[in-house]
């Protein structure tokens, strides 16, 4: 297969993310793999709608995945046509061009959007990618999976929310990754909450949420496949991230640390109730953030650490995600 990776920008990736990785397995199996920056892409009339990629062929010899970003630099990109693409997989993150390039994200959505409806089949749906673009889809959701949540830019709003909590809530912007401007507000420690507020709003909706107990140990990135969960050899591809002493933020490269992740029947029960509807929007590879019963985020551009989740149950995980594509992929070609 051809398949191209929808990305944020080429000099931006790195070798331990998860795009490589997947990228990196799907070479190996002999597939062209197309690199798309979010300013590739290019329309020529409503009968040819591409992008200017920058393109790997199955006959090169990349031995790791530190080889394979190392060639996709160097390479001249080529323009190429989407109904090239038998596949084009979106694996960019959203909010890092938010500041600097507000016209990026959306764009490039709109343009997997015309190639979807040329016939390419596109990881995750666009049209659905829409409502998911931020935090809020998570609305869509059964009351019973969600913490609860206000989501405002008004400081009077976020006040009467933490009056009505037993300690203290999470305060985090609508549309972010990363662990960035998180913050933990106790009940009897106000003194910053307006500056806090303002910080976070500054760039957009704030969203306040009830904080959860168990979130002392971290929380738990779950990974979906079509709705179902991706499991190799009985163990679920799960990291358990857990938070440095003194900081509420369990995202790895902000300092958390991988562990492998005890999943029971009460965490599959939470999957469940999501997983239904994950399938009928399209959302083919999704990571869930579950602390307790509760899904915190549902990661649907680029969920990572599913390298991390491999390296601690020691199976590959990538190479069965890669299995499902195909066997989609061959299924979808003979309709």
């Amino acid at each position: 297969m051809n398949i191209a990776f929808l990305i944020n920008q080429t000099h931006k990736e790195e070798a331990s993310f998860t795009t490589t990785l997947l990228a990196f397995k799907a070479h190996k199996r002999g597939h062209k793999i197309f690199y798309i920056g979010l300013a590739d892409f290019s329309y020529h009339g409503e009968h040819s709608v591409g992008a200017h990629c920058r393109i790997l062929e199955p006959s090169e010899e990349v031995a790791n995945e530190e080889e394979l970003m190392a060639n996709l630099r160097d390479k001249k990109k080529e323009f190429v046509d989407a109904k090239q693409m038998d596949v084009l997989w979106i694996r960019y993150d959203p909010v890092l061009d938010m500041i600097s390039r507000p016209w990026a994200s959306a764009t490039a959505l709109q343009f997997a959007q015309l190639i979807k409806r040329q016939g390419t089949w596109v990881i995750n749906d666009p049209d659905k990618l829409v409502e998911a673009t931020n935090k809020l889809y998570l609305e869509y959701f059964p009351k019973s999976i969600r913490p609860k949540t206000v989501i405002t830019r008004s400081y009077d709003d976020v006040v009467q929310f933490l009056d009505q909590q037993e300690d203290q809530i999470i305060l985090k912007p609508l549309k972010g990754s990363g662990g960035k401007n998180v913050f933990l507000l106790k009940k009897d420690e106000r003194h910053n909450l307006k500056q806090t507020v303002e910080v976070i709003a500054r760039d957009g909706y704030l969203l306040a949420q009830e904080y959860l107990p168990a979130a002392t140990n971290g929380d738990i990135r779950f990974f979906l496949v079509d709705g179902k969960p991706l499991v190799v050899d009985g163990k679920y591809a799960s990291v358990n991230r857990v938070q440095q002493k003194g900081d509420i933020r369990s995202n790895i490269h902000q300092g958390g640390k991988a562990q492998a992740a005890a999943i029971d029947d009460s965490i599959l029960h939470t999957v469940s109730q999501v997983s239904d509807k994950l399938k009928e929007d399209g959302m083919y590879f999704v990571g869930l953030d579950i602390v307790g019963d509760k899904i915190m985020e549902i990661n649907v551009f680029s969920p990572g650490a599913l390298l991390h989740a491999g390296q601690l149950n020691g199976v590959d995980y990538a190479t069965a995600l890669l299995e499902d594509i195909e066997r989609n992929y061959k299924q979808r070609s003979q309709k």
